[in-house]
């Protein structure tokens, strides 16, 4: 705050009654960690996935699904108990850390020689990768290409001006006959700013549409009173399937 006791314009109010920059730095994920400030973690497997896990399995067996920006996911164990092989990336070591201990998995964690500082957490059998490092550090050098990617909690905590960059990463990832999967919201203007961001149909289409088929799977009503407390009297969830264009030429 300035000395009049002003907010700058690049800050506001968060919903946790923080002064908060407007784009989040990685430093500011840390920092919701530490502070456990993750309301967007969920204690059970997501419904929305759950419903259309179809739409992302596609009837096959054994594929690599990819989580960005993964935090601790309980959906990563869930899909590994299905016989998928899973890779994750988070910034944060404590929200990995976490993943591992509450699902009862051991792990080894060893250097990530493509990008220096970064590191890749292991289950014991091989089924789940966590990678801690910035998504725009990750490749398809890395790690390869996928079969699968389900986007929850990710592309609405990216800040805006990251956007395109975000989807040049995601559709680098994706393999031949990917499915990915990705789950937005859409609300009205209000004073709440902060995450999750609004990602309008138009926004999806301009990132997406130039190389990717795109399909509205589903689109509900999640307003609640969590929302209602943010001042928010809208708050639409949308599903699409996004697929290669190549796919089908």
């Amino acid at each position: 705050m300035n000395p009049e006791g002003k907010i700058p314009a690049a800050q506001k109010l968060n919903r946790y009654g923080e002064i908060e920059n407007i784009e989040m730095t990685p430093e500011d994920w840390l920092n919701r960690w530490k502070k456990r400030q993750i309301g967007f973690h969920e204690n059970k497997i997501n419904e929305k996935l759950n419903k259309h896990l179809t739409s992302l399995i596609n009837g096959r067996k054994k594929i690599r699904i990819f989580f960005p920006l993964c935090g601790k996911a309980i959906d990563m164990k869930w899909l590994a108990d299905l016989g998928h092989t899973i890779v994750g990336v988070e910034v944060s070591e404590l929200g990995i850390k976490e993943f591992f201990e509450e699902q009862d998995l051991s792990y080894t964690r060893g250097p990530v020689p493509e990008v220096p500082g970064a590191e890749v957490f292991k289950s014991d059998d091989g089924e789940i990768s966590l990678f801690k490092c910035s998504l725009f550090d990750f490749t398809s050098s890395i790690a390869g290409q996928f079969d699968g990617i389900w986007d929850r909690g990710s592309l609405v905590a990216i800040n805006p001006s990251d956007r395109q960059r975000y989807a040049t990463v995601l559709i680098s990832l994706m393999g031949k006959g990917c499915h990915y999967l990705l789950d937005t919201l859409v609300y009205g203007e209000s004073n709440f700013i902060g995450t999750p961001h609004c990602v309008p149909e138009h926004t999806i289409q301009d990132l997406y549409g130039q190389t990717c088929n795109i399909q509205l799977l589903e689109s509900s009503d999640a307003l609640t009173d969590k929302q209602r407390s943010w001042g928010l009297n809208s708050f639409i969830e949308n599903v699409h399937l996004i697929m290669l264009k190549t796919d089908f030429s």
